[in-house]
């Protein structure tokens, strides 16, 4: 399975690696290079439903978490 945020979507994205000399070149040796996003596998604890859920999130899905519930949260996203 894909490392996917369960809330905010967010996966791993293709980008290039860039040195000075190349963008004084214009031409680009080195490739392109998968920065993957930080998910963290979690288990929060939801008071609402009175047990703990096990997801698969972004560092700011967490924070968006802490700061309005996860019940609302992960209600909106479609998890629970």
């Amino acid at each position: 399975m894909a490392k996917r945020c369960a809330v905010t979507g967010k996966s791993s994205q293709v980008g290039g690696r860039y040195s000075n000399r190349v963008r004084a070149t214009q031409f680009n040796p080195t490739g392109k290079v998968r920065r993957k996003a930080n998910i963290q596998r979690v288990r929060i604890y939801v008071p609402e439903l009175k047990r703990h859920v096990v997801v698969n999130l972004s560092t700011k899905a967490l924070r968006t978490i802490s700061k309005r519930g996860a019940f609302a949260v992960l209600k909106e996203a479609g998890v629970i």
